[in-house]
């Protein structure tokens, strides 16, 4: 039972911290903060995908690539140019570390006003960092675990935030519905997204790339909203008004 409840948790924590501060805030800068509380994030980014973590700058570049080029050569996760997941999974991991170790040329206006501390990108971004995780979540199952099946959780721990990429990237570009017309092969994957915390509206967000609320329909209930509202009523974070379809910053 702890094993999937630490499971659980960590899927919704990782996720929290993608979703909100890597896609919201740093990819599309659907609202603002200052430098005490994009620190927070960091940490908590940190803290939260521990073996898994993301770059929020390399993030924001990548994503803002896929809105840019959405299912084209040039998108870096389309399915449309991959052989099966795993393949596509591969090459986003391939452009992932390309741009977070600045190894490829990236245009300004796909990395202008992102995020980047580069003392916690140093400690978090490496090896050494994501096999002390491993580590902590090896001890937690050695501890915890009482049959051979509660440590089928313990790759996809390992593995989470390239996970809940792959989700959305793969499966909300084949199945789902779609209630907005675009350029791409986006779909909406779930009707009530419990499981991603609003990213599976995916149609809706390639329409309204800068709404901070990705549900459209009265059904389309996205989680991380309400707290947007809460962190902006509390002077956490300061809201953009009117920027719908600000996918990213124009050339």
């Amino acid at each position: 039972m702890y094993p999937f409840l630490f499971f659980v948790a960590i899927w919704y924590l990782s996720l929290f911290t993608q979703t909100f501060f890597h896609h919201r805030y740093s990819a599309h800068g659907m609202f603002t903060m200052n430098k005490f509380w994009e620190k927070v994030f960091y940490v908590l980014t940190w803290l939260f995908q521990g073996s898994s973590y993301l770059s929020p700058y390399a993030y924001g570049i990548m994503h803002r690539y896929h809105h840019a080029y959405a299912d084209t050569d040039k998108d870096p996760h389309s399915p449309l140019y991959s052989k099966n997941l795993w393949d596509m999974m591969w090459k986003t991991k391939i452009e992932y570390s390309a741009i977070a170790k600045h190894q490829k040329p990236v245009e300004e206006r796909f990395s202008r006003n992102l995020p980047y501390w580069k003392f916690m990108e140093n400690i978090a971004d490496t090896w050494l960092n994501r096999l002390f995780f491993v580590a902590l979540y090896s001890l937690f199952f050695f501890k915890f675990a009482n049959h051979w099946y509660d440590w089928v959780w313990l790759p996809m721990i390992i593995l989470m935030a390239p996970i809940h990429g792959a989700i959305i990237n793969w499966f909300a570009h084949k199945y789902g519905y779609v209630n907005e017309k675009v350029g791409d092969t986006s779909k909406n994957l779930l009707p009530l997204d419990f499981l991603m915390l609003g990213e599976s509206y995916h149609n809706n967000h390639h329409k309204f790339g800068g709404r901070p609320n990705f549900g459209v329909k009265w059904h389309e209930i996205d989680p991380i909203y309400p707290f947007i509202l809460l962190f902006n009523a509390l002077g956490i974070i300061k809201l953009k008004r009117n920027n719908d379809l600000n996918y990213y910053p124009a050339s």
